[in-house]
């Protein structure tokens, strides 16, 4: 059987490739298309309920999942909807603030509701190794990263970017927020022991690089995550779509729970 899904942001860059392989995949079917009163003309051609509500859709919709890349306050308000209905929700958008995640985390006690910062395999294997990496190497080691995404990217640094940080200041012992440092400019002094250097660079159409680097006595070691095509993670959107549909409210779920 397949997975009923409804898109919200569907004429944005995620919403456009998440929507063709949900028509095209024989494991799912595009079940609605979502997006602001300015842009839902374009949508109109699709075979699919079409609308500015995602309310208005999802009641077109039976026991469809909704998944939704779009900004933090759309997407909260795509959990207040959910939370009503206790409709599934998966979210990919970045830029929360720690607020607006807590009121998510209330959300998802009344409705399924999924959420990560990166839905690559890739990354989240990396959330495993790098506390690792970070524990084997010791106290000795600096650690810096540096993350590259195109020029159209609001938030900074990324959410991956964030997300990689918080495994590696745990894997310290440290909170991120009091180590990170994301600006250097002028007569800084020392680096100081105690800190992560996250820094971002925006330009083209990258859709995302991550480099971590462990900078220690006569060596560095570098590693790295490249995105090469959005399909990365509309594919891992949709898998978590299919996870989530199964699942019941309680908790605000993420890819560690999927694995």
């Amino acid at each position: 059987m397949s997975t009923a899904i409804v898109v919200v942001g569907a004429n944005g860059r995620m919403g456009r490739t998440i929507s063709h392989l949900a028509a095209t995949e024989e494991a799912f079917s595009l079940a609605g298309l979502v997006d602001s009163k300015e842009h839902v003309e374009k949508l109109a051609a699709s075979s699919c309920p079409v609308g500015d509500s995602l309310a208005a859709v999802l009641g077109k919709a039976p026991g469809a999942v909704t998944i939704d890349f779009t900004a933090p306050a759309v997407s909260l308000q795509s959990a207040r909807t959910v939370a009503e209905s206790g409709r599934a929700l998966v979210i990919g958008t970045t830029g929360f603030t720690d607020a607006e995640k807590d009121e998510l985390r209330e959300l998802a006690k009344r409705a399924p509701i999924f959420w990560a910062s990166n839905m690559s395999i890739g990354v989240n294997v990396l959330r495993k190794i790098l506390p690792e990496l970070t524990r084997a190497l010791g106290d000795s080691y600096d650690i810096e990263m540096v993350e590259l995404h195109h020029s159209r990217k609001k938030d900074s640094p990324s959410g991956t970017a964030l997300t990689l940080g918080e495994c590696l200041a745990d894997a310290r012992g440290w909170e991120l927020n009091d180590v990170r440092c994301s600006a250097r400019d002028g007569i800084i002094g020392e680096r100081p022991k105690a800190q992560i250097g996250i820094q971002a660079i925006r330009g083209g159409d990258v859709v995302g690089v991550h480099t971590v680097y462990f900078m220690g006595p006569g060596e560095r070691i570098e590693v790295t995550h490249h995105a090469h095509s959005r399909d990365t993670f509309a594919q891992g959107a949709l898998r978590a779509a299919t996870w989530l549909a199964g699942q019941k409210p309680g908790k605000l779920y993420g890819m560690q729970d999927m694995f």
